[in-house]
């Protein structure tokens, strides 16, 4: 039996991989900031499933919480063999109306601790020569508007160069880049989501079993869904400064009202 560590795990994409990992009969160890939602979600899947769930309380946005996990991985005893980084949010405002500390907290826990906890989890999964890494990105990373969309881009960056490095040890990475997802993440930003078309949402749990589906055919990259395959395909058509225009104009209009 395998344990998987997933960061944010007590709510959408997060919570979606908790739920189809334990039905598979993995272990798990859940990582987010409320103890109380982690020890409700350990429960949960011990009774449902009859899985071992481990509770770990960290803030990403913190180091003392982004060392936590990343000690955890590095356990040679009690060896992670996947970790899901999910946790993530998004900063309500364009560009230089949002608060400079609240950007640098969304890059800390998008790109700092994703560094941290992948190579955390790498080093370790590369001397047993196997393990799985999934960063949670977003189709936002291939669209030329905002820091989010930006943040995601490094993660994609990341991802791609340590999955070729590390082609022969065993070891497979992925970016996940779903589109609209529904989650908890629009409420916590404040971002009404009326003004979204119904078919631009994605199941969250769908989104998490493509995504493993997906990791263990090998791919790097993964756009769980169709409709958004052929979005992204029709993107790379679009030259540069047209796109960022199209995306500023969706922006305004799907985004942050």
């Amino acid at each position: 039996m395998t344990t998987a560590l997933i960061t944010g795990s007590t709510a959408g994409i997060g919570a979606a991989f908790a739920r189809r990992l334990a039905a598979d009969g993995h272990d798990l160890v859940l990582v987010a900031r409320d103890t109380g939602r982690l020890r409700e979600q350990a429960t949960e899947l011990h009774d449902r499933h009859g899985i071992e769930a481990e509770v770990l309380t960290a803030d990403l946005a913190e180091d003392q919480g982004i060392e936590a996990v990343a000690a955890r991985l590095g356990d040679r005893k009690n060896p992670i063999d996947l970790l899901v980084n999910n946790a993530g949010f998004g900063n309500k405002g364009r560009y230089l109306d949002v608060p400079m500390a609240d950007e640098l907290r969304m890059l800390k826990v998008h790109c700092e601790a994703v560094l941290r906890l992948t190579s955390a989890a790498a080093e370790a999964m590369r001397e047993r020569g196997r393990g799985g890494v999934v960063n949670v990105a977003s189709v936002a990373a291939f669209l030329p508007r905002g820091t989010y969309g930006a943040s995601k881009a490094w993660v994609v960056q990341f991802t791609q160069g340590a999955a070729r490095d590390l082609a022969d040890s065993g070891v497979r990475l992925m970016a996940l880049c779903p589109g609209f997802v529904r989650t908890e993440f629009h409420e916590r930003a404040g971002m009404g989501t009326d003004n979204i078309p119904n078919w631009m949402w994605l199941d969250a749990d769908k989104v998490a079993a493509a995504a493993l589906a997906d990791l263990a055919r090998g791919k790097s990259v993964s756009i769980p869904d169709p409709r958004y395959k052929a979005l992204m395909g029709a993107a790379k058509l679009v030259p540069r400064g047209v796109l960022g225009g199209i995306s500023s104009r969706t922006g305004r209009k799907y985004g942050p009202q």
